[in-house]
């Protein structure tokens, strides 16, 4: 893998935290975002320096269309280049449709999708002229399956696919990528709040019996990244113990 330049969305805690781990442990430079906790993603980025990698910390609400485009060009002018972009910011908001407010369902769009949609339009902008680069979004097998109690999540997510899908054909001419991730249950702070009973039922759902890690999903989304993948876009990968299979 060569030396580059990338952007971690969500990178303070879970598996956006094991990305940036993974992808600096490769010799890159990542950029950790956050939005809410400066202390997590410090500490993210001492991790990855003790590792032996090096990164920063960059704070930005990716539903900020504004704000996003002041993050990428920001980068750029920093550090020369961005040669990597993996959106994993994301949030959740569930609810049985017939319950969920409005706010409930507009939040989660506003981060999961329209988030990726913000990165990606001003990432593809330096990407063109460097006629390269690798996008990977993290996407979710509740939008490839659905699920219920996540009608906004799950709505997210498989936009998110659509998106993979079309901008891979609109920027696969000058060399650039564009892959989508769909992790299941991954074991995170996400998970942890679920009861034994829940975990019990969704490990029954699993081929593999139990939940992946965060690595797991870090570990694919490395190889996307890699030269090892240059001849793969437009794909959704499912990291998720043969869950949706």
């Amino acid at each position: 893998m060569k030396k580059s330049i990338a952007l971690v969305t969500g990178a303070s805690r879970g598996i956006g935290k094991a990305i940036a781990l993974t992808l600096a442990k490769e010799g890159i430079f990542v950029v950790v975002n956050y939005n809410g906790s400066r202390e997590r993603a410090e500490e993210a980025v001492r991790e990855i320096k003790e590792a032996g990698g090096d990164g920063t910390v960059w704070q930005c609400s990716v539903a900020d269309y504004g704000a996003c485009q002041e993050m990428i060009a920001g980068i750029v002018k920093a550090y020369g280049s961005l040669d990597i972009l993996v959106n994993n910011a994301g949030i959740t908001r569930d609810n049985l449709a017939m319950k969920m407010r409005e706010e409930e369902f507009d939040e989660v769009i506003a981060t999961n999708l329209k988030g990726t949609f913000n990165t990606i339009r001003h990432t593809a902008r330096q990407m063109l002229k460097q006629r390269g680069g690798k996008i990977i979004n993290i996407s979710s097998v509740s939008g490839v399956m659905g699920n219920a109690g996540q009608v906004n999540y799950s709505a997210s997510k498989a936009g998110v696919i659509g998106l993979t899908k079309s901008m891979a054909r609109e920027l696969a001419s000058r060399g650039i990528t564009v892959n989508a991730v769909a992790p299941g249950f991954i074991a995170t702070e996400m998970t942890e709040v679920l009861s034994e009973d829940v975990k019990k039922y969704a490990e029954s759902q699993i081929p593999l019996g139990h939940f992946g890690s965060p690595e797991d999903v870090a570990r694919m989304v490395a190889f996307l990244a890699s030269e090892n993948a240059d001849y793969i876009t437009g794909q959704v990968i499912c990291v998720d113990g043969g869950m949706s299979m």
